[in-house]
């Protein structure tokens, strides 16, 4: 495995109309998120016994295509598992995540390969590498809004090689179909895992068979949920020191999220 561990950018609540909202920016993808919830649904949209879950995705330029259906219809069936929709029957939680910049390179000029899904050039072959981000900002922008959540997730993005290797987090020179070097990309996969460690979402492009599939699937939850994961090892083991911990993409977003409430609550602290 080749883990990136590239920087994350979160600003939570940028806008102020919203419930909760988010500008989340990962391997050169930068999405807005807002999250409004819950409030009142039209009644042909009505569900009885839940909530109804609103997804929209809008692309940085242009109207939005047939992979925009593709990502809105993931994250939404993600989001149902995630938000107790059940606890807000006959209303409506709205989620718009806005594609503002994606890692497209002008010095490339026309070597840029369009986007199916009407992205622009960008250099990669594969559509599923912009969904990990509108994944996470999704997820970030419930937070932001305080709807109530069974789970948390985080999402990551992995490539199979030629030469039988596995990259976790690949930046997007790696995504194109011919490596530098000679290798090439055989497959691509998208998966998320719960706070929980279960796994959410898998979504995967190109051919490859169920050994590489497990091999992307043991490396991508380690690289998401490693700080959990060591911690269970040093149980059952007792030969790791208390402070050799990995530290997950899980953690990463989590001390993003507290960073951000510990400046909220900072207030309370000059009244002590």
């Amino acid at each position: 495995m080749i883990p990136t561990f590239a920087a994350s950018h979160v600003q939570l609540s940028p806008l102020n109309r919203a419930d909760g909202s988010v500008t989340y920016t990962h391997q050169g993808y930068t999405i807005v998120g807002a999250a409004n919830g819950p409030i009142e649904v039209q009644r042909r949209d009505e569900l009885p016994e839940e909530a109804t879950v609103d997804v929209t995705v809008r692309p940085a330029t242009g109207v939005g295509g047939v992979g925009e259906r593709h990502f809105e219809a993931i994250i939404h069936a993600t989001l149902r598992h995630v938000i107790l929709v059940h606890n807000f029957p006959r209303s409506l939680i709205q989620v718009v995540l806005q594609v503002v910049q994606t890692p497209g390179d002008a010095s490339h000029g026309d070597k840029g390969i369009l986007s199916p899904t009407g992205y622009g050039h960008v250099q990669t072959a594969f559509n599923l590498p912009l969904l990990p981000a509108l994944l996470q900002a999704a997820m970030l922008s419930l937070l932001s809004a305080s709807i109530p959540l069974s789970m948390a997730y985080v999402s990551t993005l992995a490539i199979a090689l030629s030469s039988n290797r596995t990259v976790i987090d690949p930046p997007p020179s790696m995504l194109v179909k011919q490596q530098a070097d000679g290798e090439e990309v055989i497959s691509v996969h998208v998966l998320a895992f719960s706070s929980h460690g279960d796994l959410l979402v898998a979504e995967s492009e190109g051919e490859f068979d169920l050994d590489v599939w497990e091999e992307v699937h043991d490396e991508a939850k380690v690289f998401c949920c490693s700080s959990r994961d060591s911690s269970k090892h040093d149980e059952e083991e007792m030969d790791i020191d208390d402070g050799e911990k990995e530290e997950g993409l899980e953690d990463k977003l989590r001390g993003a999220v507290g960073m951000h409430v510990r400046r909220e609550l900072g207030w309370k602290e000059g009244e002590r």
